[in-house]
């Protein structure tokens, strides 16, 4: 399986994928209202549309489909399930709600719910949050997923699965390098120089033709180091002491060879080639990285995070959600089905049909989740430290859907991984690349 390139996964941590432009060409949303209080009715004999995206094989999605066509609410209300292609999938949302055609529920890409909140088609979910609160069932929920959702409006949407960088290894190749898992960043290069000399790709990555992986490693270092392209503030500041710090870490490891030259016009493809044929002895990847290239046994495993030279820990996630839309038969009803079906998603890691990372601990605690050592120490570890691509901010735009794999950072995260621009210089052209299109 292809782990980075334009697979469902992959959209799915990436937004709209550059389809922001597509969005131009299509009709502008009609507002119908903001907030799940400006819907009415119980919902009584309502038949709901819940589109949903595969993200995971066939089996997937017919249990998906047979849960949702399966459920049965107050007052005979109904749901009916759509399986939606990530193939021009904008531009079916798009389309759909424009003409209020749409569903009622959906899963979709990352910034998807920011984007149509900010044209009023999202009902926001406060209601809904508030429900989960008072039951309790609002704790279950991994600490800072819903804080991710949170506009100055209200909830866009809520949590429902992650996608999230970790440090992955070979295990094999760095015992016969004689070298542990690293730490911290001294200890990365350390472990890079030995498996360098052993014939071995220190730190594996890609930026080529529709790879993401190598502007996601270098914002998740950024994170590491206390650092991410935005202020508090949530406005671009991508030049500061700490970005600095971490570009001319790059620069170290490029110096010393552990970043592999064709890393820069590497397709997904090749680096997942990389991988399987144990050229590779480190790099950032998904926590599935083992059972996205059909492995069985123990030897690709996740380190902990490292400690940045200032002591900061820290990486890049998305959180997946599951939002509503204004053009529903009743709002209640829409909620009520969300707050049932966030307590039946359960059924997809038990059967085994989901890769991503759940977003309730009751999930992690279920031992079909355990026995996966990956996953459980990716929630465990990373998931505390984890922030999103808004970081240092916490507040997600839908302006993000522009940037994140955007020509401006696909182009920076090149130079980067080259080791010859000076890191100043190119975080103020990122900078600029940001801001065109904020």
């Amino acid at each position: 399986m292809d782990v980075f390139s334009g697979n469902s996964r992959n959209v799915s941590r990436r937004g709209f994928l550059g389809f922001a432009a597509a969005a131009a060409s299509l009709p502008l949303l009609a507002s119908c209202g903001s907030g799940a209080s400006g819907a009415s009715g119980s919902g009584g004999g309502s038949t709901l549309k819940v589109w949903d995206m595969p993200w995971g094989p066939t089996e997937y999605t017919n249990a998906a489909k047979s849960l949702v066509n399966g459920y049965s609410g107050q007052n005979g209300a109904k749901a009916t399930y759509q399986s939606i292609q990530w193939a021009n999938y904008y531009q079916t949302f798009a389309s759909a709600v424009a003409s209020k055609t749409g569903p009622a529920i959906s899963s979709g890409g990352g910034f998807q719910a920011f984007q149509f909140a900010d044209q009023g088609a999202i009902a926001y979910a406060d209601n809904l949050v508030a429900s989960l609160k008072k039951s309790g069932s609002y704790d279950d929920f991994l600490p800072g997923t819903f804080d991710s959702l949170k506009t100055d409006k209200g909830y866009v949407a809520v949590p429902w699965q992650l996608d999230m960088r970790v440090l992955s290894y070979r295990k094999s190749l760095l015992d016969k390098a004689g070298v542990e898992a690293p730490t911290n960043w001294d200890s990365f290069v350390t472990v890079g120089k030995a498996l360098k000399k052993i014939g071995v790709i220190g730190y594996g990555t890609a930026t080529g033709a529709g790879a993401l992986i190598g502007e996601q490693s270098i914002l998740a270092m950024m994170i590491n180091n206390g650092g991410g392209l935005f202020g508090e503030d949530g406005k671009p500041d991508c030049v500061t002491d700490r970005n600095i710090e971490t570009l001319q870490f790059f620069q170290q490891l490029s110096r010393e060879g552990i970043i592999d030259p064709a890393a820069v016009s590497y397709t997904s493809a090749n680096l997942n080639n990389d991988w399987k044929s144990k050229k590779i002895g480190m790099g950032f990847s998904v926590p599935s990285l083992k059972s996205s290239l059909n492995e069985t046994d123990d030897d690709i495993q996740i380190g902990s995070p490292l400690e940045g030279p200032h002591g900061d820990k820290g990486t890049l996630y998305y959180v997946n959600n599951l939002m509503m839309y204004t053009n529903t038969p009743s709002q209640q009803a829409s909620e009520a089905f969300l707050a049932w079906y966030l307590d039946q998603m359960k059924d997809y890691w038990q059967k085994g049909l989901l890769q991503a990372l759940p977003v309730r601990k009751s999930i992690v605690n279920m031992p079909e989740f355990q026995k996966d050592a990956n996953n459980l120490k990716a929630v465990k570890e990373w998931q505390p430290v984890a922030k999103t691509f808004a970081a240092r901010s916490t507040k997600i735009v839908s302006a993000l859907n522009a940037v994140d794999g955007g020509q401006a950072f696909t182009s920076f995260a090149q130079q980067v991984l080259q080791g010859q621009t000076d890191p100043k210089t190119a975080l103020a052209t990122l900078q600029k690349g940001i801001e065109s299109v904020m």
